[in-house]
């Protein structure tokens, strides 16, 4: 039986892009387990921070595995000191249903520019670009990644986002410390279920 995870994810291109990435990190895992991805539950920041938000966000996820599965909440460019209180918010919906909270510190798009070396020479990057000092400090993701684009393209989170989720180094994009706990916090939640299926 796979494992079930739902997502509760932000922007248009993470509604494809993060599944992909989840699908990558689960085959790192040996044995690579099955798993099953809904479609991820789209909720502006703006409102995940208002008290009852993210919690209904979070039940309609849990219904989505059957309460038999894992959610996972990705939120773009939140302070870190709010990562406590909303997966505080976010386990508080259920008990019985492992529940992660990751802030991509400004936005997912720093996890490829941290990666930089791998994504070099595709959707129009140069073929030499390199990683810039301060990965998590960028603002403006989106807008760096435009700027490193060769003649008039520009970055679109719903054409560009999907394709490099499956292109970019994982391990190079370890670099961002967000990406290293989302990395993480997908593995254990992975492990989590596996054992609990098995057990």
């Amino acid at each position: 039986m796979p494992l079930r995870i739902a997502c509760v994810v932000e922007g248009h291109g993470d509604v494809e892009a993060v599944p992909i990435i989840i699908r990558r990190i689960a085959a790192e895992i040996q044995p690579s387990p099955p798993i099953e991805i809904a479609r991820p539950i789209r909720t502006p920041k703006s409102k995940l921070v208002k008290q009852g938000e993210l919690e209904r966000a979070v039940e309609l996820a849990v219904r989505q595995v059957r309460g038999r599965g894992a959610v996972i909440v990705l939120v773009d460019d939140c302070p870190k000191q709010v990562g406590p209180e909303l997966l505080a918010r976010a386990q508080s919906v259920r008990n019985d249903v492992p529940v992660s909270v990751v802030l991509a510190v400004r936005e997912v798009e720093s996890w490829f520019i941290a990666a930089a070396e791998s994504i070099a020479g595709q959707h129009g990057l140069p073929d030499n670009m390199q990683v810039p000092p301060d990965i998590e400090n960028i603002r403006g993701a989106k807008e760096w990644i435009t700027q490193h684009m060769q003649g008039a393209k520009a970055y679109s989170p719903t054409l560009d986002e999907p394709s490099l989720a499956k292109s970019f180094d994982l391990r190079l994009a370890s670099r961002a410390e967000s990406f290293s706990k989302f990395r993480r916090d997908v593995t254990r939640i992975l492990q989590t279920l596996s054992n609990n299926a098995a057990g």
